[in-house]
């Protein structure tokens, strides 16, 4: 999902997290608490998204063994 250049875009925000989408559609959250003083693009590299990509496919994988 981020190797070779790969992006991502930003779908929506709610919940106090901006939401990006990965080019093989893979869906994600950015919580605003993490944030900062950052600036979050429409588009960005997806290398810079690695770990919230991370956090989303953990809790994912733990959900569906439960």
């Amino acid at each position: 999902m981020v190797k070779e250049d790969k992006r991502v875009t930003f779908i929506h925000y709610k919940d106090s997290e901006l939401w990006y989408c990965t080019e093989c559609g893979f869906e994600f959250p950015v919580p605003i608490s993490d944030t900062g003083s950052a600036t979050f693009f429409a588009q960005d590299r997806a290398m810079l998204f690695m770990r919230y990509i991370g956090k989303q496919i953990a809790m994912l994988t733990e959900v569906k063994a439960a």
